[in-house]
Formats: C-alpha cells, sequence, structure tokens
C-alpha cells in the first residue's frame, strides 16, 4: 500500500493527556518505520510544547481522533502551524484484542500515513460560535419543556386535570390559574372564570377539572417550576436576540431556506449553523444528506438486503429537520405533503417521513449551491407526472367497492 505521509502522528485523546504516535521512516531498514509514542497533558502549555514536538519532527499530518469535546483544544492549537485533520471514531476502529491508549495512538499514525482516514467537518470560528449559540437554545428549549411535563405531572398528583381542557397550561389563562392556585384560591368555578376567548366556551369542563387536592407542598413545587420556566425563557429569549446578530453574515442564505415549506426562522437558523450555510464541501446532494443521517444505509449479503436504517448523524441537525418534514407534511397542496401521503401507504409513517427530510435536505444543497429560492411542485406533482397510472388506480380502487366506471373526459381538461 502507497504511502503518502512519510511522517505522520495520531492522537489518542483523554481527558487528562493524550498519546502522541509519530511515525517515520526507520534509518536502520529501508521501507519500514518506527513508532515513538509520548504522553503530553491537556493544559495549553502542553499542547503547544507538543506543537513544538511535532514541528520538529517535520510532520506532515496530524490525525486527531473525535473524543467528546478533548479534542478541541488539541484541534485548535495544532492546526495554527500543523496539517491537522479530525476523524469520526466509528470510521477508524481498530482490530479487536489488545486496545491501549499507545496501539489506538499508532494506528491512527498508520492510518493516516496511508491516506485510509476522511477529514471530518470541522467549520470555521464564526460558524461554530453559531453553532453553540443555536445548540443551548435548542437544549434550554428541551429543558423548558421538561418543566411544563413536571408541572403536568404534579398536577396529575392533586387531581386537577388542567391539561386535559387547556391545550397549553403554560398560556395566559393556565398561567393566571396556575398563579391563583399557587395564591391559596380553591374555588374550582372562581379558577374557571380566568380563562379567556376561546377557552371561555369550556368553563363547564374547567370547573369540573379545576376540582382536586391542591396542598401548600404543591404551591410550592409549582412555584418552584414556574420560577425556572421564566428563567429559561429569558435565557431563550436573549440567546434568540444574539443569534440574529450572528446570522447576519448569513443573511441571504436564511432568506432562501425561509421558502421550504415547514421551515421556520429558528429551524432555518439552525440547519445554517450546522452546515454552515456553504455547500461547497459537500460534493454533492446526496453526500449531504448522508452526512446528515437521512439516507437510507446500505447493507447487503449473498444477494440479501437486511436493515436499511438511516445512519447516525448531526443529532442537531435531524432534529431540525425533523421538525420541518412535520410542518411541510401539514402544509396543504404540496409537493412535500404529497410525497408524504404517497409513501405512508405503503412505508409507514415514520419511514414516510424520514422521506420528506431527505427532499427537504436534498433542496437545501440546490438552493444553497445555485442561490436560487424553492420552487413548489404542487399537491398534484405526482397525478401530472403520469396520469394514467393514478387513472387506473381510483378506477382499481372504486372496483373495489363494487362500482363500474364509465369515464368521459372534460372538453379542454389536461
Amino acid at each position: 500500500m502507497d504511502v503518502l505521509h512519510e511522517r505522520c502522528a495520531g492522537l489518542d485523546i483523554s481527558k487528562k493527556d493524550a498519546k502522541a504516535c509519530v511515525r517515520t521512516p526507520s534509518t536502520k531498514r529501508r521501507g519500514s518505520f518506527t513508532n515513538e509514542t509520548t504522553t503530553w497533558g491537556s493544559t495549553t502549555h502542553a499542547v503547544l510544547a507538543l506543537r513544538d514536538h511535532l514541528l520538529a519532527a517535520n510532520v506532515t499530518l496530524v490525525v486527531i481522533e473525535a473524543t467528546s469535546d478533548y479534542w478541541k483544544p488539541y484541534y485548535y492549537v495544532l492546526a495554527e502551524g500543523l496539517n491537522v485533520i479530525l476523524v469520526n471514531a466509528r470510521q477508524v476502529k481498530n482490530l479487536p484484542g489488545r486496545k491501549t491508549d499507545v496501539s489506538d495512538a499508532a494506528w491512527l499514525a498508520q492510518l493516516g500515513a496511508h491516506g485510509l482516514v476522511r477529514a471530518s467537518f470541522v467549520p470555521e470560528q464564526p460558524v461554530r460560535e453559531l453553532r453553540d449559540l443555536t445548540r443551548a437554545r435548542t437544549q434550554m428549549t428541551r429543558e423548558r419543556g421538561q418543566l411544563v411535563q413536571r408541572l403536568e405531572k404534579l398536577l396529575e398528583d392533586t387531581g386537577i386535570k388542567l391539561a386535559a381542557v387547556a391545550s397549553d397550561i403554560m398560556g395566559v389563562s393556565g398561567r393566571a390559574m396556575l398563579e391563583a392556585l399557587i395564591a391559596g384560591e380553591r374555588d374550582p368555578q372562581l379558577l374557571a372564570e380566568m380563562a379567556k376567548r376561546r377557552l371561555r366556551n369550556k368553563i363547564p369542563e374547567l370547573t369540573e377539572a379545576l376540582t382536586g387536592r391542591f396542598r401548600d407542598h404543591h404551591a410550592f413545587l409549582a412555584r418552584l417550576y414556574l420560577d425556572q420556566y421564566d428563567q429559561l425563557t429569558d435565557a431563550i429569549d436573549r440567546l434568540t436576540a444574539r443569534i440574529e446578530e450572528a446570522m447576519a453574515p448569513f443573511r441571504p442564505a436564511l432568506d432562501l431556506l425561509d421558502t421550504i415549506p415547514g421551515i421556520n426562522q429558528a429551524v432555518a437558523e439552525v440547519i445554517i449553523a450546522e452546515t454552515g450555510g456553504d455547500m461547497s464541501r459537500f460534493t454533492s446532494a446526496k453526500h449531504l444528506a448522508s452526512w446528515a443521517g437521512v439516507c437510507p444505509g446500505h447493507n447487503e449479503s449473498a444477494g440479501r438486503t437486511k436493515t436499511t436504517k438511516v445512519r447516525p448523524g448531526n443529532p442537531y441537525l435531524k432534529g431540525a429537520l425533523g421538525l420541518a418534514a412535520f410542518g411541510a407534511v401539514r402544509t396543504k397542496n404540496t409537493y412535500l405533503q404529497a410525497r408524504y401521503k404517497r409513501l405512508t401507504a405503503r412505508r409507514g409513517p415514520l419511514r414516510a417521513l424520514v422521506a420528506v427530510e431527505h427532499s427537504i435536505i436534498t433542496a437545501i444543497w440546490h438552493m444553497l449551491t445555485d442561490h436560487v429560492p424553492y420552487q413548489e411542485l404542487g399537491g398534484t406533482y405526482f397525478t401530472q407526472r403520469d396520469p394514467e397510472r393514478a387513472t387506473r388506480r381510483a378506477i382499481t380502487s372504486l372496483n373495489q367497492l363494487g362500482y363500474t366506471v364509465t369515464l368521459n373526459p372534460i372538453e379542454g381538461a389536461a
């Protein structure tokens, strides 16, 4: 096997230190190589010393395995003066057996020397900062949703079924009733009268649902949950404002993504933060879909296709695509909704939803590559593409119901 980098280094990183294996040509035997493995700390001074050590060894490639977030101090410092690539641990697994940090570092150096590793996508600093903001907002939004679930469980313990009548217990009406309960109000009729707008039509149901055993213990916990909810809401608002400032350089891409059905501003911001908004690093739409983890897998043996479940991908990007797909399939008279309905019958709703995610990410690649807005094909796209097949299926369905169909074309119809 050809050697592409005669002087290569592999780093196996942990929280406290890193094993660095430098692979260089042997001075004793032609065509062979020697490995020198050393241990370096994870502090900034130790990483700077490691960089000087690798520069002195004239290393042309450094391979770092992505281990949690521990790779970041090493990558950012070493990349300033060396050719550094970050690799996915799933793609550089060593043979099973005697596994040590030293052998892992040597294995990484050997793979890098022969060019058998693919570099992972590490965005530039502005995109990394945008990622930190959007991921923090996503995490806080999940935590806020968990607080609402805890509050619902607390109300179930008291026998109050507010969540069964009001769709959002943290809305204006639900929040007023909760505050009154915490303040000591226990009359269900007075609590139900706090309903606003359309919820006032359900005052009899609210009166029944607000009858329970709400004690001081529940008031204490409810107050605690509501305060945490307000704190998270304030933090999310501050993050949103900061994201809008950081999104200024990506405004053209953001405006293009807003034209896709099911994608709102928050989802578009996550997509841009995770992909960087630059499609030049992805050779094709298939490459982007594979990197995002929304394309079917390939697992064939002896001519039989086994499981085709999607591969693991970026959880934040896949979550954003899932939200976009949920919104798209509920948008009437759109291509994405028609595709979902067409696949649901024979593939199931979950697989059909993944197919819609694949269609969305494919459209994103073409839109950001060609700098064009989304082109809606319409809900009748599949029918117009093959009208004869649609006609046969409709006739077959009516025949199965016991009807005899006679077709009379409408004048002027296509």
